[in-house]
């Protein structure tokens, strides 16, 4: 039996409905998951579906045919306007058929994928409402005066020597208050990968450093999707500093690590999944973890919580992972079709790199995590122990967007 439980974090919104923005961003998510799970079971992960997909979805301000398509797919929005409670759909594309003519091939070959069959004006509608939905997020969560602190860095680089389309730097700013960046890969490109990192430490208050690792840019480089976030939120009621112990983490049957351990008892959300046993993993699902985390599944209880302090950062280059995933024609610059970001038909996505941090400790979290506390309680409490390896995430109850997903498995 696996047992879940919710540990509220202090987020105060007004509701806003986007029902079909959180189920297109829960899919991407646990694609995600599952993809750089796979041949890493024991290892650590921690990642942002929202700011990914909130960069990406910028880049397909500027896709088209079949690039666009493939975006859409990937991020989930085939299914934009439908209900939320749809089982997890592997988004992977058939193979391609060889052509003489790659570029041209690719814009008019049909891959299963419906954004193909719908009118221009069709899809600029729907383009509009992901875009609105978008925006309208992002004003919620970076809403002055709540009780956290979230940063998000989002931008493009571009080459300052491509021609760039008026409309596509317009709709980056009106929709999400950032814009292209003409910087000089060409002849500077150690310059630019300074001036990259400098931007999003600013951005994360200083806890996202050296985002763009030596070498990663060189002169060929022609456009850099750069996202990375930052989040700082306190405990509705902080884990007492002296009932932190030093404790054992099991790593695995055979392995143990120390760690300290805080400790705090109070009533919290919790949920029994006896169903799943301890393949969690295996039956995460879209469908499954919005039941699990459903009010009708939760039950306000008194429970002995004892959580691991800890603090990870991860950077990941996300290509390998997207191409995997049916995101393939807009790395490759025989078939991607950027001609709404640029005429150039040259310009392709060299890179698209995420960091994420956290850290979590008595105070509160930085960067994720959450807890909470209602009252002292007098009855016999339930024990939650994780000191082994969980999964945790964070998500925004008001918009039901999912912020972050993560995995410990070793201190």
């Amino acid at each position: 039996m696996k047992i879940l439980l919710v540990l509220p974090v202090l987020i105060t919104a007004q509701l806003v409905e986007m029902e079909s923005l959180s189920s297109a961003n829960m899919r991407f998510n646990l694609n995600l998951f599952h993809t750089m799970s796979r041949g890493n079971a024991s290892s650590n992960l921690f990642y942002s579906p929202v700011s990914i997909s909130l960069a990406l979805t910028m880049v397909s301000l500027g896709a088209k045919g079949n690039t666009e398509a493939q975006m859409y797919k990937v991020l989930g929005f085939n299914n934009f306007t439908k209900s939320a409670n749809v089982s997890l759909i592997p988004e992977v594309l058939p193979a391609k058929t060889p052509t003489t003519d790659p570029h041209l091939m690719a814009q008019t070959e049909k891959f299963d994928l419906p954004e193909l069959t719908k009118s221009a004006a069709e899809l600029e509608k729907k383009a509009e409402k992901i875009q609105c939905s978008f925006k309208k997020l992002m004003s919620v969560l970076n809403k002055a005066g709540i009780s956290y602190v979230l940063r998000l860095a989002n931008r493009l680089y571009g080459e300052q020597s491509y021609q760039f389309v008026e409309k596509f730097i317009n709709d980056t700013k009106e929709y999400y208050n950032s814009g292209l960046q003409l910087i000089d890969f060409k002849n500077k490109p150690q310059t630019a990968r300074v001036t990259i990192n400098k931007w999003v430490e600013k951005k994360t208050n200083g806890k996202i450093k050296y985002l763009i690792p030596p070498r990663a840019i060189d002169t060929l480089t022609k456009l850099v999707l750069v996202n990375a976030i930052y989040f700082k939120g306190s405990w509705e009621k902080k884990f007492p500093n002296e009932a932190t112990t030093d404790g054992n983490f099991r790593v695995n049957k055979n392995q143990t690590k120390p760690v300290k351990m805080m400790k705090q008892t109070s009533q919290f959300s919790l949920a029994d999944i006896p169903e799943v046993n301890s393949q969690l993993e295996k039956a995460l699902t879209n469908q499954k973890l919005m039941e699990w985390t459903s009010p009708n599944m939760l039950q306000l209880r008194p429970v002995q919580v004892f959580l691991p302090k800890f603090r990870m950062g991860h950077t990941y280059d996300m290509k390998s992972i997207l191409v995997s995933l049916g995101m393939d024609d807009v790395f490759d610059g025989g078939r991607v079709n950027l001609s709404g970001v640029s005429p150039n038909n040259d310009l392709v996505l060299s890179k698209v790199i995420h960091k994420a941090f956290i850290e979590v400790n008595e105070e509160g979290t930085k960067a994720a995590a959450a807890t909470g506390a209602i009252e002292e309680i007098r009855s016999f409490p339930q024990r939650f122990i994780a000191d082994h390896p969980f999964i945790f995430f964070i998500r925004h109850n008001p918009s039901h967007t999912m912020l972050f997903f993560g995995r410990f498995c070793t201190p």
